[in-house]
């Protein structure tokens, strides 16, 4: 049996009351924590009290988070242990600087969010030993404020502390998340899983941005489908010229992976559809400064990167 942590946080607060947000703040609220859910818009926090946070599909639970507040400041007064950030990776710098006077012995900041580097975005404000960075396996959309429909679950999730002298209690947020239910182990390998999960993430969601299509949409057009093979392609070289493993299987298993993936709007095209600002930098853009550092040309990410920046602002130019 592995030896349990001597880190065990008790409470919990969660930036970002989007549909990933709101499914960590559940499980840790239905565990039995004491959750703060903190967003900027008021309207999304009201029914994380009452009625609670409503997750179904993949998943199915209900539960009340104990406090909400619209200011990361609110969370230094009333510390929590950990604090997962959930909101885009466009937001990182205005979150950092508003966390900084909670940092301290025991408390933690996650990066539970899509893209390469948010942990490091956190980690030049913050300092490497309070940060941790996550992988998140699971699908999910909005139906309403804090009601959120799940449409796949890989468990399990994954995490990863930046500094080896926290490695004690990332074992200790995982053992807390996978007993409530959100099964969350600790890897020493979580560079190279960013890197597989963005390059899946980079040959769908903005080609689905751009179109307008579902995930299934894309699939199943046969031209889309060769672009996402040749996104797929582009990012292995990358990874491979940056010396990140994504493993002899990476590209049976993302061509598997994406016809898989069901009916849904990615969150790329949820937010240009919300006249919001995108992670498109974080994702096709990385893979693009990736390649410039090795030397290795990436036309098709630097295309729908430019594409999709495009649309970006003239949709948040309506707004």
């Amino acid at each position: 049996m592995p030896k349990k942590s001597s880190y065990q946080p008790k409470k919990f607060a969660v930036i970002g009351a989007g549909p990933v947000g709101g499914v960590v703040a559940a499980f840790l609220a239905a565990g039995g924590y004491r959750v703060t859910l903190c967003d900027v818009v008021p309207g999304l926090l009201v029914p994380a009290l009452d009625p609670g946070v409503i997750v179904e599909g993949a998943d199915n639970l209900q539960a009340k988070v104990a406090k909400v507040t619209t200011r990361i400041e609110d969370l230094i007064s009333d510390p929590p242990d950990v604090v997962f950030v959930t909101v885009k990776a466009t937001a990182l710098p205005v979150v950092a600087s508003a966390l900084q006077g909670f940092v301290a012995e025991g408390r933690y900041v996650v990066s539970w969010q899509n893209g390469i580097d948010t942990e490091l975005d956190l980690a030049k404000t913050l300092g490497a030993k309070y940060v941790m960075r996550g992988i998140v396996n699971y699908g999910c959309a909005p139906v309403n404020p804090c009601h959120v429909r799940v449409v796949f679950h890989h468990r399990p999730n994954c995490l990863q502390e930046l500094d080896p002298i926290s490695k004690d209690a990332a074992v200790g947020i995982c053992e807390a998340l996978t007993g409530c239910g959100l099964d969350t182990h600790r890897t020493d390998k979580l560079a190279d899983m960013v890197w597989r999960k963005t390059v899946l993430n980079s040959c769908m969601m903005a080609i689905c941005t751009v179109t307008g299509n579902t995930i299934v949409e894309t699939v199943s057009d046969p031209i889309l489908f060769n672009l996402v093979d040749d996104l797929i392609k582009e990012g292995m070289q990358v990874a491979q010229a940056n010396n990140f493993d994504l493993g002899e299987d990476f590209y049976p298993y993302s061509i598997n992976y994406i016809k898989k993936a069901g009916n849904l709007k990615p969150s790329m095209l949820q937010d240009v559809e919300a006249g919001r600002l995108t992670e498109i930098d974080y994702i096709n853009g990385k893979i693009v400064e990736y390649g410039a550092r090795a030397g290795v040309a990436t036309p098709y990410n630097a295309m729908i990167r430019g594409l999709v920046k495009a649309i970006e602002t003239k949709s948040a130019g309506k707004r």
